[in-house]
């Protein structure tokens, strides 16, 4: 099989669409422009209802097909911001927002799935509702979540969900999906330790937290290391240091922050209760204190099996059945698609992006050969899922 024939009309168009996308970077949920530009080539195109704001800035559009005596909905997501990164590309295209860019390609899945909706609007060859999401703030900002408490899935209930992200060094025109945990969960670790500052030359006089500091980072390592069964995936890393502005001078207080990601909500809940015994007791052993502050951010991504096989099957009629992988490793970079996957049953699938330099990278960029397969894939499984009688 091959991309639409249809594709091959809008490609030129959507190709500059994803450009100008990739031109003028926003971040979170200061998505004005992105989304405003969405909605506007979704009213274009024709879509039914054009709904702004959803989640602060997000946006929904309703497609009707031929007919409705399924009565069924299935949505479909794409992301919309981009990233506090300094682009390196050097391309025609590149960033004209100094720190800001699309390295992680949400510039190119809301391009195919605007590229979905035009091509929906025009055949209408489906029975049932299509619901298309473009979503602001995935990186970081849970605005999957924020989209949800606004009445995402209350005002357009879904019987089904799909998201669609690049895959750098994936070969074009190819997939990969599995079912059950594919992204890890995401939380943030805050570790606050207040001693007793001082001169460094009488050290004890205080209570220095560096030494604190070492012991804490050193248990937190044997968490993952002899706590967690070796089968399960999980890390813990603690990131930065944050203490003192004198070279001779023992500070008083000292921060640490850094993250957790598993693959299993039981392992989560577990590495925190961990982290909960360490931090306080090992401070409390220098004569000091320490805070731990353990912020849920996203929770773990889990392809529901069924809509796993179902999201295969469209994109095996796209690919062909060699291009299609069903045994896609798990990673333990987030996703707050999770959000809604724990709302709706869904699954979310990878389309290679070519050779590129890797997410969040300085110099990557999405690939536009990807735009054709990208939209030939949601509007075949569109047909699929809600096929005409």
């Amino acid at each position: 099989m091959a991309v639409e024939n249809w594709v091959a009309k809008e490609v030129e168009q959507l190709t500059a669409f994803r450009r100008d996308l990739h031109q003028n970077p926003e971040l979170l949920y200061d998505v004005t422009r992105t989304a405003a530009t969405v909605a506007e080539a979704l009213r274009a195109a024709g879509v039914d209802e054009v709904i702004e704001g959803i989640g602060r800035t997000g946006v929904v559009g309703v497609i009707h097909g031929q007919s409705n005596t399924s009565g069924r909905t299935i949505g479909l997501r794409a992301d919309m911001d981009a990233l506090p990164i300094h682009e390196e590309t050097g391309k025609p295209w590149a960033s004209a927002v100094d720190g800001k860019m699309h390295a992680c390609g949400h510039d190119g899945h809301t391009t195919m799935l605007l590229g979905a909706a035009r091509h929906l609007v025009e055949s209408r060859a489906f029975d049932g509702r299509v619901i298309v999401i473009f979503q602001p703030a995935e990186e970081g900002g849970a605005g999957a979540k924020a989209m949800i408490d606004d009445g995402l899935f209350t005002r357009w209930p879904c019987d089904e969900v799909y998201g669609m992200h690049n895959r750098p060094n994936l070969p074009v025109g190819q997939f990969t999906i599995a079912p059950g945990p594919i992204m890890g969960s995401v939380d943030e670790v805050r570790i606050h330790i207040e001693g007793r500052g001082g001169h460094a030359a009488r050290p004890d006089e205080t209570i220095d937290t560096f030494p604190i500091a070492a012991a804490i980072i050193n248990a937190v390592q044997t968490i993952t290391a002899r706590t967690v069964d070796p089968m399960d995936n999980a890390v813990v890393s603690l990131c930065t240091i944050h203490a003192g502005n004198a070279f001779n001078v023992i500070p008083q207080t000292l921060d640490i922050t850094g993250t957790v990601r598993t693959l299993r909500e039981e392992v989560r809940s577990h590495i925190e209760a961990q982290l909960a015994a360490i931090v306080p007791n090992i401070a409390a052993g220098f004569g000091a204190t320490a805070t731990l502050d353990y912020i849920r951010m996203y929770p773990v991504t889990v392809n529901h099996d069924h809509e796993t096989q179902l999201a295969a099957q469209a994109a095996q009629e796209v690919a062909g059945v060699e291009n299609v992988s069903l045994d896609m490793p798990p990673v333990l970079g987030g996703e707050d698609f999770s959000f809604m996957l724990n709302e709706v049953p869904g699954a979310m699938i990878n389309v290679g992006n070519g050779p590129s330099a890797g997410l969040h990278h300085p110099k990557y960029d999405f690939n536009d050969d990807v735009i054709a397969w990208g939209c030939s894939y949601w509007t075949t499984l569109v047909r699929q899922r809600l096929p005409l009688g």
